[in-house]
Formats: structure tokens, sequence, C-alpha cells
């Protein structure tokens, strides 16, 4: 069934605790990647990654029989996300964790709330209210912090060229008026054959060790970090507020940091948590003030 437009005025906040399993799948993302990068090289891991959750979701969608998009609108939409959201994003997302920690490769891939702000209220009509800006430039601030001490470099440019490829595909993920599972499914298996031939012409024929930990970390972030999340998340841009919603991003990096320290001893300065602490807060700035914000939001707006 093909998710309905709703109007911006109309759109509501997102499901707290939808965004917050997706958030911590994708914090742990990063650290099953820095794992997986033990025993595979970067673009095939990519690729593997794309291509498992797509293969998972495939199955699904057949199960469920969902509909198929009549309109070359949205079958061109669908393309566009799996060069965009998945080969762009997936690759400099990889490359990023190279040369950075995963905490701080976290952060500066998740910046999309700043990036997006603007193009959504352009293209959707969705002025930002207060309680999203005053959240989302906490929020920042606080990202800030934890990537201050790590400097730039090539992972940095890496990093922030996977944040502006996903606030893309977020832009085009409302625009798209089609089944989930089935967007899903075409965007991860084509962005994962695109990764594939790019593997196969830098990298060269794959040489993976296929431990435990790398079959167990390709797994999680096949199934659980992609397949579920990138389901979930489209489900969301069609119902929510685009600066609600990926100010919820700003969760990535805690969880990221959080579980690199706990499982790849990474080490985090004062500054480092202090900024976690601020990031925090200033998602409890966006979801705490309940009925009353949400009035002042469509006051905003009307």
């Amino acid at each position: 069934m093909n998710t309905p437009a709703v109007p911006g005025a109309d759109r509501r906040a997102p499901r707290p605790w939808r965004m917050l399993w997706i958030t911590f799948a994708w914090g742990s993302c990063f650290v099953a990647i820095s794992i997986g990068l033990q025993d595979a090289p970067l673009l095939w891991l990519a690729a593997l990654r794309a291509l498992v959750a797509g293969a998972a979701l495939l199955i699904l969608t057949v199960i469920r029989r969902a509909p198929v998009p009549r309109e070359v609108r949205s079958w061109t939409l669908i393309g566009v996300l799996g060069v965009v959201n998945v080969a762009i994003a997936y690759a400099a997302m990889f490359g990023g964790t190279i040369g950075l920690t995963t905490g701080v490769a976290s952060v500066l891939a998740n910046v999309q709330p700043v990036l997006i702000l603007l193009p959504a209220w352009w293209l959707y009509r969705e002025r930002p209210s207060l309680r999203s800006v005053a959240a989302m430039l906490t929020g920042l601030a606080g990202l800030l912090l934890i990537v201050l001490p790590a400097g730039a470099g090539t992972g940095a440019w890496l990093s922030l060229t996977a944040a502006a490829a996903v606030t893309a595909g977020t832009l085009i993920s409302r625009a798209v008026r089609a089944d989930p599972f089935l967007v899903a499914t075409v965007q991860l298996l084509l962005g994962g054959g695109i990764l594939l031939v790019a593997a196969a012409i830098v990298e060269g024929p794959p040489v993976i060790e296929w431990t435990p930990g790398f079959v167990l970390s390709l797994l999680w972030m096949s199934l659980a970090g992609t397949a579920a999340t990138t389901v979930a998340w489209y489900a969301e841009t069609q119902r929510s507020r685009l600066d609600i919603l990926t100010t919820w991003t700003i969760l990535v990096p805690v969880f990221g940091i959080v579980l690199s320290v706990g499982l790849l001893q990474e080490t985090q300065s004062v500054l480092g948590w202090t900024g976690t602490a601020i990031v925090i807060g200033s998602v409890a700035l966006l979801t705490i003030p309940g009925r009353h914000a949400d009035r002042a939001s469509r006051r905003l707006e009307g």
C-alpha cells in the first residue's frame, strides 16, 4: 500500500521508541564497521552490507506482495536513492572510519540536522520551529565538543560527504510514494550493486577472512542496522517533520561513542563526555516539552 502524502502543517513528531532503536542501531553500525574492516576491504564490506540487507528485504517484500509503483517518477527517485543514499553514503561513511576514531566518525557523519533545515523549508514548506532549532543548535554544540580534539583530515571530509548524501536521501525519500519495503529493497540492491562494481575495479578480487567476528558484525549491520532501519526511516520521512526527525540523529554519535568505548576500548576526553551530555540534553529539549510545545510549533507554521 502506497504511503499517503501528508501536508507539511499536519505532520507529526517521530515516534520516540522507534527513533531510539533506529539511532542505537545506526550508532552500533560504526562499531560493526570498525570490526568488519579488520577482515575485509572497505568497498567490499560496504557492498556486502547493502546486498545482504537488500536480499533479506527482497524476501519480505515478495512474501508481503508489496504493490509495485507504475509511475516512472517513483522508479527514478528510488534509483537516485540507491546511488545517493546507499552507494555514495556507504562508501564515504566506511572511508571516514579510517584515520578517525569510531566515535568521531559517527559524529561527523551525522550532522544531517543542520544540513536539512533550509532545504526542508524550501521544498516542503516545513518552517523550523523554535524548539527544533534550539535542540539542533544545542546538539551541534555538543557534537563540536566531541569532535574538536580529533581535528580534520581525509576521514573527516569523507564523513561529512556521507552526511550530505544521507541528507539528500532523506529529502528524496519524502517525495517517493511507494511501499516502504519495496523502496528499501530496490535502493539497497541497486546501491549494493554499484558498490560491488566499484569494489571489483578499485580493490580487485575480494580478500575476506570469514571469521566469527566478521560474520556477526556483517549480519548485525546488514539486518538490524540497515534492513530494519531503512524501512523504519522511510516510514518516518512520510509522516514526520524533517527538522524534528533529523534532530534525533544526533543521538547516533552518542550510541557510537558509548559502544566504541565499551567494545573497542577507545577513549574519550572530558570534553567529549561533556559534549555527549549536551547532545542528550538537546534530544530531551526536543521530546520532553509535549503538548504546549507542539501547539507552539503549529502556530509558528500557521
